[in-house]
């Protein structure tokens, strides 16, 4: 890969401008992929959520678990979990406690295997140690400013 500075030129670079560029290059790919077939970023959060717990799940605790996720809003993820009730991906009982349907397990599976591509995607020729430098700067930039991050 060719980069757009030399190394003189980009240790000046501003990383406010490289992380959102970044954010912005990954999140725009991710949701142009999970577009294609038929769902939003926050649906595959709702999915994955209830798809991958351990034990039963209810509304609430998916909400709270993924509303710091981009600044998603708790009013917003509530949509989003109608959404995938509507389309039959979820269940959820009157108690709030959500479930996979098997129509879901097929679409979480197919979703799945799409975010395994964009990972492999993203992570061509960055090794395991980069990448993991890479989120340890950037957690320590976050720590510096006084900002919070976590992501489960």
């Amino acid at each position: 890969m060719e980069y757009s500075h030399s190394d003189a030129e980009l240790i000046r670079q501003p990383i406010g401008y490289w992380s959102w560029a970044a954010y912005d290059a990954v999140v725009t790919r991710t949701r142009g992929a999970l577009a294609q077939i038929g769902t939003t970023q926050p649906q595959w959060w709702v999915l994955a959520q209830v798809a991958g717990a351990e034990t039963v799940k209810t509304r609430a605790e998916v909400t709270e678990t993924l509303q710091g996720y981009l600044s998603v809003g708790a009013q917003a993820l509530s949509e989003e979990i109608d959404t995938t009730i509507a389309q039959g991906w979820i269940t959820q009982d009157d108690k709030g406690n959500l479930g996979l349907t098997a129509e879901g397990r097929t679409f979480f599976d197919q979703a799945a295997a799409l975010q395994k591509d964009l990972w492999d995607e993203r992570h061509a020729g960055i090794s395991d140690e980069e990448y993991l430098a890479t989120l340890k700067v950037l957690q320590r930039f976050i720590h510096n400013v006084g900002g919070r991050a976590w992501h489960h």
